[in-house]
């Protein structure tokens, strides 16, 4: 999917500068401790689902579009996992951005994963015990995910 609308509007007005949004993540998990993974089409890594919020769309129904969007299955929010500000970035034509990223478990309730849109090369579900490279903080997110506390993590202070 290309950038959203309202943030190329925004991009008209401030040009590169920090624009700080609100991210979302799934870890869908199957009853055959299995998890749903997307290869990026930008930079061929696999990956969580993730997205961003549209402008006063909910959270969890904003996740359950993305996941739709990216994978063709449909899936239902479990809990709230995580709330975390990331550190800043940035993306190839100079935009500088900051997520609160919102990460939630999820699981299936209907569909066949499948490349849905153009932000995917493949997509499919991967048992626990062997998944591909991922970065550290989507192993954080899918160990927080498989906790049996239901409490959301999120950080303190800035130390």
């Amino acid at each position: 999917m290309p950038t959203p609308k309202f943030i190329l509007e925004l991009r008209e007005k401030i040009g590169h500068d920090l624009l700080w949004l609100t991210g979302i993540t799934g870890v869908v998990l199957n009853e055959q401790d299995e998890i749903l993974l997307v290869r990026r089409a930008d930079n061929g890594q696999w990956s969580l689902v993730a997205g961003i919020l549209e402008p006063g769309e909910q959270p969890a129904a904003g996740l359950m579009r993305e996941i739709q969007e990216e994978t063709a299955v449909e899936a239902a929010i479990d809990r709230l996992v995580s709330i975390e500000s990331l550190p800043p970035g940035s993306y190839p034509n100079g935009d500088q951005v900051q997520f609160l990223d919102l990460c939630f478990r999820c699981r299936p309730l209907r569909g066949e994963p499948r490349v849905n849109d153009d932000e995917s090369l493949e997509v499919r579900w991967w048992p626990l015990n062997d998944l591909p490279p991922l970065t550290d903080r989507e192993k954080v997110a899918i160990e927080n995910a498989l906790s049996p506390d239901p409490m959301p993590i999120y950080v303190q202070s800035a130390d």
